[in-house]
C-alpha cells in the first residue's frame, strides 16, 4: 500500500459529506454512496501503509466485490442495505454454495468502519506528543479483534508497535501544512458523528435480520 501514497489526498470533510449522503430515508443506507464514502476512508488506510495492512487489504477486496455486485444489479435489489438483506434472505441465497453475498461483504466493511472510527475518536482525545499505539490496540481489541484469527491478531499487534505519536500521525496523513491539519481536526467531530450514524443504522439492520454472525 505504501507505494500508492504519492498522489493520495485524504479529506475529513469529504468523508463527512460522503457518510451523510449515504443515509437513506429514516433507517437505511444507500450502497453506491456508501462505497464512495468508504473509498475516501480507504485513502486513510493507504496513507497509513503497512501499519494498517491487517485491515486495508481486506477492505479493498470487499469494496471491489460490492462494486461488482452493484454493477450487475439490473433489478435494483442491491440499491440499499435493507433491500439487499431482504432480497438475499427471501431468495435463500445466504446458504447457497458459491454465492458471493452482498450482505456478508457489507458486514466486513461495517466491522472495518467500527474499528477505524473508534481509532480516530481515541486519537482525537490524546495529546499531540502522545503515542497512538495504545489507543489503536484498544480500538482494535473491542472491534476487529473479535472477528480475526489468532494469526491476524498477532500480526496486527506487531504492526501497532510501530504506530507514531499523534503529531507524527497527523503529518503522515495530512503533510506538514499546519492549516490543513487544523481544518482536519476541526472537521473530525462532525465526521465521527456521521460515521456513527451510518454504523448505528447498519448495526440495527443486521440485528433486525439476524445477520450479525454471518461467517
Amino acid at each position: 500500500m505504501a507505494s500508492e501514497t504519492a498522489d493520495v489526498k485524504f479529506s475529513i470533510k469529504a468523508l463527512h459529506d460522503g457518510f451523510e449522503s449515504c443515509l437513506e430515508e429514516e433507517d437505511d443506507i444507500h450502497i453506491d454512496k456508501y462505497i464512495i464514502a468508504y473509498k475516501e476512508l480507504y485513502k486513510f488506510l493507504i496513507l497509513m501503509g503497512k501499519l494498517f495492512s491487517f485491515v486495508g487489504s481486506d477492505i479493498k477486496s470487499k469494496l471491489d466485490i460490492l462494486e461488482e455486485i452493484r454493477q450487475s444489479d439490473k433489478d435494483g435489489n442491491f440499491v440499499t442495505v435493507k433491500k439487499m438483506m431482504v432480497f438475499e434472505k427471501e431468495q435463500d441465497l445466504l446458504k447457497k454454495k458459491g454465492y458471493v453475498s452482498g450482505s456478508r461483504t457489507f458486514l466486513r466493511l461495517h466491522r472495518g468502519l467500527d474499528f477505524i472510527s473508534l481509532f480516530l475518536q481515541k486519537v482525537s482525545e490524546v495529546d499531540h506528543k502522545d503515542g497512538t499505539a495504545t489507543v489503536c490496540q484498544e480500538a482494535y481489541n473491542v472491534t476487529l479483534a473479535n472477528h480475526h484469527t489468532w494469526v491476524i491478531r498477532k500480526a496486527a499487534g506487531v504492526a501497532m508497535y510501530a504506530m507514531p505519536t499523534k503529531e507524527n500521525l497527523l503529518i503522515k496523513i495530512f503533510g506538514e501544512d499546519e492549516e490543513e491539519i487544523r481544518i482536519a481536526q476541526e472537521n473530525l467531530p462532525q465526521m465521527l458523528e456521521a460515521s456513527r450514524e451510518v454504523h448505528s443504522r447498519t448495526q440495527k439492520l443486521y440485528e433486525q435480520h439476524s445477520l450479525l454472525d454471518l461467517p
